[in-house]
């Protein structure tokens, strides 16, 4: 399929001003340029396509050779060059759709001598449309004949040859294009994430939740304990902060009759970076009127059991070198009853305020607006997380680290939330969301104070959100759970950066 009648005019010749270094560069380059001197339309604008690879594949790789045969099959692919033989007046190749695979046949006595030899100037990694009859070879690979081609798109760089051209992981984070292209297991890899997704979205759904969107700028950081992105808004003239969660808006909605929301969204915590974290991740966050942090505990059981169950086939998963158990119920352990086993602290260690603050001190290298409460999550981050492999809930930590949750019924000084654990890491954050509109203004007035103390990840007073809530707000269960760590654990990945298409990377 040469575009032998197009005119001068509907020929894009390669751009001069295009800088490119390298010998292999410039030989690419001068094959393109004789590419549109033959008549090729270097940037088509559409074509028309039969099959992708992974149809024609999927729908004809087990079908015997008579039955291809008799179906007469006749195709129009498009793929990128991923590898080519030449056999004197024939040519074998393959074509990608950076999943699998397709061979092409090319004769040079089917389909003339000109196009041929015009298939010499293709490299692999170039992008190209073949048209053809599908048969099988006496190995039994599926093939194309073909009867023609349309080229696509030169690729001007040579492709990194998969075993050990691109092994090297920050490379790989840099150049996702080149990552995908050589690694079809990394583009399964993000199909199975947007897969993870469509179905949570279908299970809230299912329960008659609706779906929202709130803001992404906000006037007043809030919803979690974390140091947000600033930012200004030169129409307004007034500083706004990316959001470290969407918590306090989805709330408003409750109040304003919203029985069941949820929300996946783009939260930004200024923050480090490692293997679990990332300062712009995806969270999942969930509220149901008429609930507790018991009904919480049932849904995200439910859900991800589910999510185990329907796109892997079981209820058991590996991480590293883990075997997860997903069957219900899950394990649940109080906060402080966590800490005493397995820190290694008698109970009693723990009434010696100042001696806490110093050990966390000691181990996070923080001594400024270190606390009581704050030195026991740093306890909490080093001797238990870690350990927390099977799912399992801590629950009822101290009220003092939990502004936005009820205090328990059974110990005002313990809050009705949980933190559900797997693999050694934080998976989700729940609550008995806090209803009482004074309570809630006493505790964003202790985290000012604590603010001003140095504490840069408590919340600041937000008066519209009290106002809110002295409309009245039903009892209400809430939760939020990070999607790209559930992403690792089902995908059995051990980096946050692994399961992000374009993770934040110091710039070169």
């Amino acid at each position: 399929m040469s575009h032998k009648n197009q005119s001068p005019s509907d020929k894009t010749k390669p751009a001069a001003s295009v800088s490119l270094l390298g010998e292999q560069e410039n030989v690419r380059l001068q094959k393109m340029a004789k590419l549109a001197e033959a008549g090729k339309d270097l940037f088509p604008h559409k074509i028309e396509i039969t099959h992708t690879v992974s149809e024609i594949v999927s729908t004809y790789g087990e079908l015997p050779e008579d039955e291809l045969k008799d179906q007469d099959v006749h195709i129009v692919v498009p793929g990128r060059i991923m590898s080519i033989r030449k056999m004197g007046r024939a040519v074998f190749f393959h074509v990608s759709d950076s999943r699998v695979q397709l061979q092409g046949y090319l004769r040079e006595d089917k389909v003339g001598k000109e196009e041929f030899q015009l298939f010499s100037l293709l490299d692999i990694g170039d992008r190209v449309a073949l048209s053809g009859q599908l048969f099988k070879t006496r190995t039994g690979e599926l093939t194309v004949m073909l009867d023609g081609f349309t080229f696509l798109a030169k690729c001007l760089h040579p492709l990194p040859e998969k075993w050990h051209g691109l092994q090297d992981k920050e490379l790989r984070f840099r150049k996702r294009y080149l990552d995908f292209i050589v690694n079809p297991e990394e583009v399964e890899l993000f199909r199975f994430r947007s897969a993870v997704i469509r179905n949570i979205r279908r299970f809230f759904d299912e329960r008659g939740y609706v779906e929202v969107e709130t803001p992404m700028m906000h006037a007043v950081p809030g919803g979690a304990l974390a140091k947000p992105f600033k930012t200004f808004h030169n129409a307004l003239g007034i500083d706004l902060y990316l959001r470290i969660a969407p918590e306090l808006y989805l709330k408003r909605l409750t109040v304003g009759g919203f029985d069941k929301v949820y929300e996946i969204n783009r939260n930004f915590r200024n923050e480090g970076i490692s293997t679990e974290h990332n300062p712009e991740f995806t969270m999942l966050e969930f509220y149901e009127a008429y609930a507790d942090y018991n009904d919480m505990m049932e849904m995200i059981e439910e859900l991800i059991t589910g999510l185990s169950r329907d796109l892997l086939g079981k209820e058991e998963i590996t991480y590293g070198e883990h075997s997860i158990s997903l069957a219900r119920p899950w394990k649940k352990l109080k906060y402080m009853e966590a800490l005493t086993n397995f820190s290694g602290l008698a109970p009693g260690s723990f009434d010696d305020k100042a001696g806490i603050i110093e050990l966390a001190a000691s181990l996070s290298g923080d001594k400024e607006g270190m606390t009581y409460y704050k030195a026991l999550d740093v306890l909490f981050d080093k001797y238990v997380e870690p350990n927390l492999i099977q799912p399992t809930f801590i629950i009822n930590p101290p009220k003092a680290i939990s502004p936005l949750a009820k205090a328990s019924p059974e110990n005002p000084e313990e809050a009705e939330r949980f933190e559900l654990f797997m693999g050694g890491m934080e998976i989700s954050n729940a609550f008995s969301e806090l209803t009482d509109p004074a309570e809630q203004k006493k505790r964003f007035e202790a985290q000012a104070e604590a603010r001003k103390q140095g504490d840069e990840e408590s919340h600041v007073v937000d008066m519209d959100y009290v106002n809110a809530l002295e409309y009245g707000i039903p009892p209400t269960g809430g939760q939020g759970t990070g999607i790209d760590r559930l992403v690792m654990l089902l995908a059995n990945r051990r980096s946050i950066r692994d399961v992000i298409l374009f993770p934040l990377l110091r710039p070169l």
